[in-house]
């Protein structure tokens, strides 16, 4: 993992299904937060989305109405991890 070395196993779990290619369909949503809380600055909102600060960039992510994130949501989570420079090494 660039940067993020801290990171338990089930964040570095997560990290890595964002990674996947191609887009894995079973990432939870909890789990994308869990690890937002460990590494960026993360305020949830009362609408169900989340405001995140990750280095110099902040987005605003809907929580997924089902269980799993959708494809767009993946791709916009690892353009921000990427950007922070936190990314698995099989990545």
């Amino acid at each position: 993992m660039t940067q993020g070395g801290g990171l338990d196993g089930h964040h570095r779990a997560t990290m890595e299904k964002i990674f996947n290619h191609p887009v894995s369909h079973n990432i939870q949503w909890h789990d994308v937060l869990s690890l937002l809380h460990h590494v960026a600055e993360v305020t949830e909102l009362a609408d169900g989305r989340c405001t995140v600060t990750l280095g110099t960039e902040t987005a605003t992510f809907d929580a997924s109405r089902r269980r799993d994130l959708d494809d767009q949501q993946v791709v916009d989570l690892r353009r921000m991890l990427k950007g922070a420079g936190l990314v698995p090494p099989t990545a």
